[in-house]
C-alpha cells in the first residue's frame, strides 16, 4: 500500500506535546515520564492509532506507547489525541530496529503487533516484526511474564510467525485462525485494517506469545 505523504507532517510531529523526539533519554525511566508505576504496553506499527487509543481509553490502569515510523499516519493519531487528551498515552516515531535503545530490561509489560507488514519476499523475512530476530529483540525489554500479541489476516505470515515463535523458544499461550468466531473474541478491539478485512470475509488470526510457560489455548 502506498502511503500519501502529508507536507509538514514531520514538523507537526516534532512540535506536538504528545510525542517524544528523543525517546532514548527515557530508557529505563518511562514510569518517571508517566509519573506512576503502572505497567507499560506498546504497539509497534500503530498506524492511525485507533487500537492503542481505545486501549488507553478503556484501561487507565496501564500506560501506553504507540510507535509508528510513517509520519503521515502518525499525524492522524496526534490529531485524535489533541481532541481527547488521554493522560496515559504518548507516541514515538522511529524504526522498530531501535527498540532496545528506547526501552530498558523488563520495562514493557505487553507488545501489540497488529496487521504488520508481511514483507512477502523471502529476502525480506528478517524485516517481519514476528521474525525470530525481532522476537529475540523483544526479550531485551519485555518482562519475564510479558506477552506479545499478534493479529493478522495473512495466513502465510501467521504460519511464519508460529515457526518463528518456536525457533525463538517462545511459549504459545493462545492461537486461533478465526478470532471473530472463537471464544477469544470477547474484549477484542478492532484496528482499522481488522474492520476492513473482516468485513470482506477474511478470517482474523491471533496468537499470544510469552517466554513463560502456561497451558496453551487453541481452537486449531
Amino acid at each position: 500500500m502506498r502511503l500519501r505523504n502529508i507536507p509538514g507532517s514531520r514538523e507537526a510531529i516534532a512540535e506536538s506535546p504528545y510525542t517524544i523526539n528523543e525517546p532514548e533519554a527515557y530508557k529505563g525511566r518511562w514510569n518517571e515520564y508517566f509519573g506512576n508505576d503502572r505497567p507499560i504496553r506498546i504497539e509497534i506499527g500503530m498506524g492511525k492509532g485507533r487500537f492503542i487509543m481505545e486501549q488507553a481509553r478503556i484501561h487507565p490502569e496501564f500506560n501506553y506507547i504507540g510507535i509508528e515510523k510513517y509520519s503521515s499516519v502518525l499525524l492522524r493519531a496526534l490529531q485524535k489525541q489533541q481532541e481527547e487528551e488521554l493522560p496515559n498515552i504518548v507516541f514515538l516515531r522511529f524504526e522498530a530496529e531501535h527498540l532496545a535503545d528506547v526501552f530498558g530490561p523488563g520495562e514493557v509489560d505487553r507488545i501489540y503487533l497488529n496487521f504488520s507488514d508481511p514483507w512477502p519476499k523471502d529476502r525480506h523475512a528478517h524485516r517481519r516484526l514476528t521474525s525470530e530476530a525481532f522476537l529475540k529483540l523483544y526479550e531485551k525489554f519485555l518482562k519475564e511474564d510479558g506477552t506479545v500479541e499478534f493479529k493478522t489476516d495473512n495466513q502465510t505470515l501467521f504460519d511464519f510467525s508460529l515457526e518463528s515463535a518456536e525457533a525463538a523458544d517462545y511459549e504459545i499461550w493462545l492461537c486461533t485462525r478465526d478470532l471473530h468466531h472463537s471464544p477469544y473474541v470477547q474484549g477484542n478491539i478492532m484496528t482499522e485494517y481488522e474492520e476492513r478485512f473482516s468485513s470482506m470475509g477474511n478470517p482474523i488470526c491471533k496468537m499470544i506469545l510469552s517466554k513463560q510457560r502456561k497451558e496453551a489455548a487453541t481452537d486449531e
